[in-house]
C-alpha cells in the first residue's frame, strides 16, 4: 500500500487501472478490443509464429498435466460438440478426412 509520501508501485498503478477499466467498459468492449489485437498480431506474424507458440503452450501444457487431464477435457469436448452438432455434421467431416487421406 502507499502513503502520501510515496509513489504507487507499478503492480498497484495496473491493478488499479484495470479495475476502472473493467467498471466502465463492457463485455462487447473488450471483445472487440480482441479482435482488433488479434487482427494485427496476425498482419504481424507468418504461419510459422503460430505454430512455434502453440507448440510451447502444448508443451506447457503436457508438464502440468497427466494422461487423465487429457482424457476428461477429451469427454467433455465431445459432449459439447455432440450437443451442438447433428449427423450432417458429422457425415460433412467424415468425407473431408477420407477425401484427405485419399489425396495423400
Amino acid at each position: 500500500m502507499t502513503n502520501n509520501n510515496e509513489k504507487m508501485s507499478r503492480e498497484e498503478a495496473g491493478r488499479k487501472g484495470g479495475e476502472a477499466t473493467a467498471k466502465n467498459h463492457d463485455k462487447e468492449f473488450f471483445q472487440e478490443i480482441g479482435q482488433k489485437g488479434g487482427e494485427a498480431t496476425s498482419e504481424n506474424h507468418d504461419k510459422e509464429f503460430y505454430q512455434e507458440i502453440g507448440q510451447k503452450g502444448g508443451e506447457a501444457t503436457s508438464e502440468n498435466h497427466d494422461k487423465e487431464f487429457y482424457q476428461e477435457i477429451g469427454q467433455k469436448g465431445g459432449e459439447a460438440t455432440s450437443e451442438s452438432h447433428g449427423k450432417e455434421f458429422y457425415q460433412e467431416i467424415g468425407e473431408k478426412g477420407g477425401e484427405a487421406r485419399a489425396n495423400q
